[in-house]
């Protein structure tokens, strides 16, 4: 898997915005890797920088100081639709009749094609293959009929799919959420300003606190010179549709989401696994880093159900991340990913030499990383090697805004997880069940969104079965103006 995207807006009193994006783009960095961008409004013109590559390699201190401008929107980018190179690298940024206006989007719109072509048809010219620019195409239609909130409902009308989005509409900021929910987003309050953010370790970074999240199907308007925000419900559910994977993998430990820190859900996720199979073994590890937190609550609710010292498991670091190493699931080839594990990770022989290892990670995809893993730790000596999953198997794509491997790709489709286990070469294998990630998270299996370990997803995509009742909506069918 590779990350989804990363967004983050600000609105300040006097200050420059660029810093405080920059710095809070560094803070997302991990969800996105391929490009990188900010866009600022001085209030008489929109200032842009968007470019491929790390935000520290992008940005320098001269592109800092030529972003004018107290109100911004900023954008990491991991593609999972459009091409990997300039053209489709965010926000985007246009200019037409009402003014100018930028655009950063995570997440991934499922009816895109067809507005496209419906826009394309009506005299737009597109300049990407990105879903983003369908949507600011469409927001920028509708601003030049309504006002800003009903030119944003009118939009939401009609895009079908998750997002997360921060505007600005010449010198306003402007956040959404989906009307399910399914990409995060947040709201913090800075010393000047306010700040919207798909994570609240952005806003941690700029010495903020957090305010709240951003409501499915809300439109958060922040007022000009940070003085404070307006908040509109303009599409309501019966339920969210909330990604997991945030929980599980995506999200950095540190941030809250939807109410609840990462770290403790992840360690709740972990004490659930030993409750549901647990396996006796001298240590527990983690796969690092992600796997750490959920090794650390299973070791935990493993010694609360010790009767004797005897029974009480190691909880160890066996295995050594070389930090110089990019993640192996970005590399494009099968055999750099398997080169990759091994120049990323090393066994620690005296932790597992003579032992029997319980190994912690957070997911399996297409097994390569496990099956390296697995080899790694009996080469250096492990009795057995037992692979405990803080997640359900992964049998189908993300069709949401995380580039996830083919059905062909993913190991445990369509099989059994012993098939699994033998693939990898694990002395047992078992993974969290879906009740159980629902319990951790304190929510409920109706409000999360689970395609990619049921196939059954909660939106209406073509070929794909539905676990709800979803209205797909006419892309030439006009929404409702908002309430007055």
């Amino acid at each position: 898997m590779t990350e989804k995207c990363g967004v983050v807006g600000v609105s300040l009193a006097d200050r420059a915005a660029a810093r405080p994006l920059y710095y809070s783009l560094y803070a997302l960095q991990h969800r996105g890797q391929e490009s990188a961008g900010i866009v600022t409004h001085d209030g008489f013109q929109q200032h842009s920088r968007v470019e491929m590559g790390l935000v520290g390699d992008v940005f320098d201190e001269g592109d800092l100081d030529s972003l004018n401008g107290s109100a911004g929107i900023g954008h990491v980018r991991y593609p999972t639709a459009g091409g990997v190179n300039n053209c489709c690298a965010q926000p985007f940024a246009v200019s037409f009749k009402s003014g100018s206006l930028g655009l950063a989007h995570n997440g991934n719109l499922v009816n895109a094609d067809e507005l496209r072509d419906e826009l394309e048809g009506m005299g737009h010219a597109f300049t990407s293959e990105g879903d983003t620019e369908v949507i600011a195409h469409d927001l920028a239609r509708n601003l030049l009929e309504e006002d800003l909130v009903r030119a944003v409902k009118r939009t939401m009308g009609r895009i079908h799919g998750s997002y997360a989005l921060t505007v600005m509409h010449d010198d306003v900021v402007l956040g959404v959420r989906d009307p399910e929910g399914n990409r995060p987003l947040c709201i913090g309050e800075v010393e000047d300003g306010y700040v919207l953010a798909s994570e609240s370790a952005a806003i941690d970074t700029l010495d903020g606190d957090l305010v709240r999240d951003v409501k499915p199907g809300e439109l958060v308007v922040l007022e000009k010179g940070g003085t404070g925000f307006d908040t509109y419900q303009l599409v309501e559910r019966d339920h969210t549709a909330h990604c997991f994977f945030e929980h599980v993998y995506f999200a950095r430990p540190d941030s809250v989401i939807d109410d609840t820190l990462v770290y403790e859900a992840r360690r709740d996720l972990g004490r659930a696994l030993w409750e549901e199979s647990g396996v006796e073994t001298d240590v527990v590890m983690p796969v690092p880093d992600s796997g750490r937190a959920f090794a650390s609550g299973y070791a935990e609710a493993a010694n609360e159900d010790a009767t004797t010292d005897d029974d009480l498991v190691e909880f160890a670091e066996g295995l050594m991340k070389n930090r110089y190493v990019g993640r192996t699931f970005i590399m494009p080839t099968q055999d750099e990913r398997e080169r990759a594990v091994r120049l990323k990770l090393n066994p620690i022989r005296s932790t597992v030499e003579g032992k029997s290892v319980t190994l912690i990670d957070d997911s399996i995809v297409r097994g390569t990383t496990s099956t390296q893993l697995v080899d790694l730790l009996k080469d250096a000596g492990a009795e057995a090697v037992h692979m405990r999953i803080g997640a359900p198997p992964i049998v189908a794509p993300c069709y949401m805004g995380i580039d996830m491997a083919s059905r062909e790709e993913l190991i445990a489709a369509g099989g059994e997880t012993e098939d699994v286990r033998e693939a990898i070469g694990a002395d047992s294998l078992s993974y969290l069940s879906i009740d159980a990630v629902a319990d951790a998270l304190s929510s409920t299996r109706d409000d999360l969104c689970l395609g990619c370990v049921t196939g059954e997803y909660p939106y209406d995509i073509d070929g794909e079965p539905s676990d709800r009742d979803v209205t797909r909506p006419d892309v030439g069918t006009e929404a409702a103006p908002a309430d007055d």
